[in-house]
């Protein structure tokens, strides 16, 4: 198997309403937003960039309560947005809330 994983602290801008997969998950749309500064062949790069998110199940469930502005640590992998598609989505698999 290969590797796939990422993790992010970033903001939640925006979510979708709660919603139910044919198979009876909850499923939740989210958009998040990153900054940060890093590294690259010995150079600071500021990195500013906005992410598709999908939450399944429990994590669904529990992304549904959270509002707008919030700092998250997420970790999951990405996959096709859907068949047959190059723009990636974020698929969450575990995450925190960051408090200020």
């Amino acid at each position: 198997m290969s590797l796939n994983r990422l993790q992010l602290q970033a903001v939640l801008i925006q979510r979708e309403e709660l919603r139910y997969s044919p198979a009876g998950i909850p499923v939740l749309g989210a958009l998040f937003a990153h900054g940060s500064e890093q590294t690259e062949a010995g150079m600071q790069r500021k990195i500013e960039l906005e992410i598709s998110v999908l939450f399944a199940g429990k994590l669904a469930e529990a992304a549904a309560r959270l509002n707008p502005g919030v700092r998250l640590n997420l970790a999951g992998f990405m996959a096709a947005r859907r068949r047959q598609s190059k723009s990636l989505v974020l698929h969450v698999t575990e995450f925190e809330i960051i408090e200020v």
